[in-house]
Order: structure tokens, then sequence, then C-alpha cells
């Protein structure tokens, strides 16, 4: 495809298995090509029978696809269209493997972990002439619409939370003369709740197996580090990652400082208790990602053309931010025993809950408290008598 016979706007096919790394794929092209027609899919068979319905532009397809594989596909598309650019994706970075697909001409073949760089310079060659860049306007809101309607479609679909963290200075400080140093970047990034959640979704994601991932130290670990690198770039190029509103800008903060907070005072409590100080961090710093992934939705609906104030945005967190959470673990999959532990911060109403719930609880419990406040209430909850500390030892996790 050379630039005298670009389309208007490309159709382009991404089938990959990883769903996240289907997610980094197609952001990084709509980056490119924020107009582009977009199919994905998750298999072979899937991306076959879209193929033979459908007249593409470009296609980016994983060797390793379940059912028909990539380089099958690819077998398939230049038996018809010799041109047809097609970028085969692979973890085989062997010669035999290169010999075997070179052969089938693919417009490029690019190994895991993805060069971020160069798949967009890729993708910008083959999507865009030279010079030439596309500007997508935030659609309007439907007439009508009213904000609760709005942010009630938009749970079950919503992206996340915004990021607290500018990814690329803290890959940039992760990266040293040896690659990438994963407890550096742990240091650059524990402290946000995107982030954390991705990690520890991509790390429980069909592609790998074992014992559940429930920390970001976990999912560093257990992730290529490359593809952490570029999962945590690649949530800078989503939409609305960075909010605009000063009001959402300051509900965002307080969300942000409440979970840092009791994630700290967490640690605290559990290695005093010796118990997992990492998972009652992680469960802690996750606990308000349903409301921030609401503010976000709200910036959308304000660039969309509605209105908002404080009190609508209040109105909204108190109506649908826990809804949210709940929507965002549960489709990203998100290990039971983690949302488990997350649900001991908000209630221990009934049932036998584990001392790291108390802990959990009890951590959000010292975070509300403002600096006037003093421990004595909270030191004779029920909470504490369950843990068996007093104030003693919860005057001195406030002050280390």
């Amino acid at each position: 495809m050379t630039a005298v016979d670009l389309p208007a706007v490309p159709r382009v096919l991404i089938a990959e298995a990883d769903p996240w790394s289907r997610d980094l794929l197609k952001q990084v092209l709509l980056n490119v090509r924020c107009d582009a027609r977009l199919d994905v899919c998750a298999d072979g068979q899937h991306a076959a029978t879209l193929l033979g319905e459908k007249t593409y532009d470009l296609i980016l397809a994983d060797w390793e696809l379940p059912g028909v594989d990539g380089l099958s596909l690819l077998r398939s598309v230049r038996q018809k269209r010799r041109s047809l650019p097609f970028i085969l994706l692979s973890s085989r970075n062997d010669s035999a493997s290169v010999r075997e697909a070179l052969p089938l001409a693919p417009t490029a073949y690019l190994t895991r972990p993805l060069n971020m760089e160069s798949l967009t310079q890729r993708l910008q060659d083959l999507l865009l002439n030279e010079g030439e860049s596309v500007y997508c306007e935030i659609p309007p809101l439907a007439p009508g619409m009213t904000l609760p309607a709005f942010l009630e479609r938009r749970r079950e679909v919503c992206d996340g939370a915004p990021l607290r963290v500018d990814v690329k200075t803290a890959v940039q400080r992760s990266l040293g003369p040896e690659g990438l140093d994963l407890k550096q970047l742990e240091d650059q990034v524990h402290s946000d709740p995107q982030i954390t959640a991705v990690l520890i979704a991509a790390a429980n994601s069909a592609g790998y197996h074992g014992t559940p991932v429930q920390t970001l130290s976990e999912a560093l670990h257990k992730l290529v580090p490359g593809q952490s690198m570029n999962l945590i770039l690649g949530l800078a190029l989503k939409h609305n990652v960075v909010l605009g509103d000063p009001g959402l800008v300051a509900y965002a903060e307080r969300h942000w400082q409440l979970s840092q907070d009791s994630a700290d005072y967490a640690r605290r409590l559990a290695r005093m208790l010796e118990l997992d100080h990492q998972r009652c961090y992680s469960a802690c710093i996750l606990h308000r990602l349903g409301d921030l992934a609401l503010l976000r939705c709200l910036e959308d609906w304000r660039q969309g053309g509605g209105a908002l104030d404080d009190e609508a945005i209040g109105e909204s967190l108190d109506a649908f931010g826990a809804a949210y959470g709940s929507a965002l673990r549960t489709r990203w999959r998100l290990p039971l025993e983690l949302r488990q532990l997350i649900a001991g911060i908000y209630s221990l109403e009934g049932g036998v809950y584990s001392r790291e719930a108390l802990v959990v609880n009890l951590a959000v419990q010292m975070a509300r408290l403002t600096e006037h406040e003093g421990l004595e209430e909270l030191a004779g909850s029920k909470t504490a008598r369950l843990l068996k500390i007093g104030l003693p030892e919860l005057t001195r996790v406030r002050k280390t």
C-alpha cells in the first residue's frame, strides 16, 4: 500500500488472543489513525471468517492464535492478495521460525516484547501519507441524554481510572544499562491504581498460568519485562487518562490520597501483625478504582457538551462509584481472593473474615480520620479488638 492508494478511512483487522495485548495494539493503531474502522478478534477462526466477509487495508495477527494460527491466515491472504499489508506478531524469534514465515512475505515480522516505537513507525508508514495527521473530533452527546443514563451505559465499558503517574518518565527512570529494572519500576508506579490493576489483570490473563497474582510486584515478575513496559506506556495513549476539568482533578486527588494513605497504613499494620503486607497494600491502593474510573467518564461527559458542577460530581460518585469498581474488577478478572479482600474494606458484617481483611478495613478507617481526630474511638472498635491491637499500636502506625 503506497501513498497514492491509501484509503480515505482504512479498515484494519487485529487478531490477538491475549486481551491486554489486543487492547495495546488497538490503542497504538488508533493513536496513529483515530478514524480507522477496527475489527478485533481473539482466535484464528473468527479472523478467517471476517477475512471472508470484509476487505481489509491492513492485518495484524499473532502467529500463536488458537484455532487457525496467524501463519495460516497469512498463507490464506497471500493466495488472494499478495500486496495486502500483513504484520505478523510472534513470540518466536528463532531463525527457523523466521525462515518459515519469510516466503509468505509478511510486511513485518515483529517479535515480542514489541518495540513500540518501531510498531508505531510501521503503522504510520502504512496508514498515513508523508506529513499527514488525522484529527478526530469528540462526538457530542446524544440529544436528551441525561447524566445518570450516560453513566449507566458507560459502566460496563469504562476504561478504568485516570493515570496518577507520568508513565513515560517512570519508564525512563527505570531503564538502565542492563534493561528494565523491575524494582525501580515498581517504586515509580506503585501508587497508581490504574497501572496496578492493569498489570495484575494482564498477569492473570489466559496467556499466563499458575498461582493467581494479587500484587504489583508479583505481576511485574510474572510478565515479560518488555510486556510490562509496553502495557504501562500503552495506558498513556488512551483517551482522557489525564483529567482536564479542575473540579474533577480535585476529586481525583482526594481519592488518590485516600488510596495511598490507606495502603500505607495497611502495609504497616500487616507488617506489625506478620501478615501479607504487599497483598494488603494492593487491596487498599485499588479500593477507589471505581470512583476514579467514574471521574474519567465524567470528563467524557463534559467534553461531549454535558453540564458538570461540584454537586453533580458528588451525586454521581455516591450513585455509581461502587458499581463502577465492582464492574471493573469483574470485567478485568482480578483474582477472586483480591476482590474479596477489597470487599472487606467496605463491610465486615456477617461471615468470617481473614486477618488481612480486618487490616485493610482498619487501615481505611484510619485514613479517613482528619489530622484533628484522635485514634481513641478507632482503638475501641470491633475491628481493632478482633486484631488485638490498641491505642499504642495505632499511634505507632500513624507516626511511622
